[in-house]
């Protein structure tokens, strides 16, 4: 399962977001919030095609894909030379596979900030520039190793000292990895160096509810600062509230802030994206249920969601998207009218392909 870090400056929210995931409520009973440890757990990702399906299959139960989400330590500036819990805050970051960094845009004088003072374009910039000091150290050893093999007249070698050079007069700039355009040969190599600016982030602006309610947006100056990233704007307060309400009233106070879909579900949502995942899907008597591959996949790497020996065994697959089966009524409808497709190990998936494979 994939992993998103909650990360962010002490006071700004963090802890209040982790606890409104952990108490979200599931309608589906099948994928309940699961605390792995205090600050681990995974989360369902909301999926409304699901429910379509299982009615359409009389399915029993309904499993949805889910994403794992950790409460990350705060960070203070210094994290980089260890200052706070900065080492066990570096080294829960690696663990994790994209961020999400909670920046504080409410006031609220009884929670003081750590630099007194309300200025997201600072918070960002300094996680940001603790981050880069981490990985500096980390391509400047690389460097100094590889120094001594360029004699050698390694391709490979010479080829690695460029891009870290690169990333290197990128660091001077305060620009991070994962905002650099790498071509196909130096992202395998970033991958082996388990930079920490090299994981895709989303930005989460912890508003005030009557800020998420006027529709709070960031300034062109604060999206520059933030580059090419995805964000979320939500009230942390507000999403503990209705994750805590039942439906109906979960639903009221929706519609009184003027939003169709909760801001959790829209960082869930956001951060399935991030990563770069698609949901393929299953249905039938026994289950409707939601599975994970990465975007591009082939469908007998994808299959191995379902289980690791289909990718082996796979023969063939019969697709179909889930729209267009709704609309059949029917799979047997749907290979009738020709929308049902049969496949082969070249083919490769897409969102919201149901799938029938065949071993």
């Amino acid at each position: 399962m994939l992993s998103i870090g909650i990360v962010g400056l002490p006071n700004v929210g963090k802890s209040t977001l982790f606890k409104a995931l952990t108490k979200k409520q599931i309608d589906i009973s099948n994928y309940p919030f699961t605390t792995i440890d205090p600050t681990v757990g995974v989360v369902a990702v909301p999926d409304e095609r699901l429910d379509i399906l299982a009615k359409l299959s009389n399915s029993k139960k309904i499993v949805p894909t889910a994403i794992e989400f950790i409460d990350i330590a705060g960070l203070i500036k210094g994290a980089a030379e260890g200052e706070g819990l900065g080492n066990k805050f570096l080294a829960n970051i690696r663990e994790a596979d994209a961020i999400a960094q909670v920046v504080r845009v409410f006031e609220d004088k009884n929670i003081t900030h750590v630099h007194n003072k309300i200025d997201p374009k600072s918070d960002i910039e300094v996680i940001r520039a603790e981050l880069i000091l981490a990985d500096l150290q980390t391509v400047e050893k690389r460097l100094e190793a590889n120094a001594r093999k360029l004699k050698s007249g390694d391709k490979d070698i010479l080829l690695e000292q460029e891009l870290l050079q690169k990333i290197l007069d990128n660091f001077q700039k305060e620009i991070p990895v994962y905002q650099l355009d790498l071509n196909d040969k130096e992202w395998p190599i970033v991958d082996t160096l388990s930079l920490l600016t090299s994981k895709k982030t989303i930005f989460v602006f912890n508003a005030s509810e009557e800020q998420v309610k006027n529709g709070w947006k960031p300034t062109p100056e604060l999206l520059q600062t933030m580059g090419p990233s995805e964000y979320v704007v939500l009230s942390a307060n507000f999403e503990l509230l209705i994750s805590e309400a039942e439906k109906e009233e979960r639903d009221l106070y929706l519609s009184e802030m003027g939003l169709t879909r909760s801001g959790l579900d829209e960082l869930i949502i956001s951060g399935y994206k991030l990563l770069n995942l698609i949901a393929f899907l299953t249905t039938g008597e026994d289950e409707t249920r939601a599975w994970t591959a990465p975007k591009g996949a082939f469908i007998p790497q994808a299959s191995r969601a379902i289980h690791t020996d289909f990718e082996k065994l796979f023969i063939r697959a019969e697709v179909v998207n889930w729209q267009e089966l709704v609309k059949a009524g029917s799979w047997g409808k749907a290979r009738e009218n020709g929308t049902l497709k049969l496949v082969g190990r070249d083919y490769i998936i897409q969102e919201g392909d149901v799938v029938e494979i065949k071993i």
